[in-house]
């Protein structure tokens, strides 16, 4: 059972990083959240993920230092467009009402075609959808 609190970071993710993506997008985009609550090597949480950051001693989150650049950016983290709003609302709800299986299988990272950062050549590259591209770990060698 999700919390309002954890909903709304979902949505809010969706909105921030995907919501100029298709539904599968954003479906993948709640998957890599969801994927790294059930990973040990993130924090236990929807929200706690979407807010995952290197802090100041203030406690609040170092510029462009987040798991999900739209956190710290610099930038209002206000929705403006209510049409995106709504549709990423809709996803997550869907996504929980129905359990929408995992497009990603089990991603826990991904970036914009946009973009080359130093870490995906350590992960193995699982889908590409729409302009983002979805990595995991490779699998433990025995």
């Amino acid at each position: 059972m999700f919390l309002v609190d954890a909903l709304m970071c979902l949505v809010l993710n969706v909105y921030f990083e995907a919501r100029n993506q298709s539904p599968a997008g954003q479906i993948a985009v709640v998957h890599v959240v969801l994927n790294r609550v059930k990973s040990d090597q993130f924090p236990d949480d929807p929200c706690s993920v979407v807010k995952d950051a290197y802090t100041y001693k203030s406690g609040l989150p170092q510029r462009d230092r987040c798991q999900f650049s739209w956190y710290c950016d610099g930038k209002s983290d206000e929705p403006t467009d209510h049409a995106a709003l709504m549709k990423a609302m809709r996803v997550v709800a869907d996504m929980v009402k129905f359990d929408v299986s995992d497009p990603t299988y089990g991603a826990t990272h991904y970036h914009s075609v946009h973009v080359h950062p130093r870490w995906a050549g350590l992960k193995q590259r699982i889908v590409r959808i729409d302009d983002h591209i979805f990595y995991r770990d490779y699998p433990a060698s025995d």
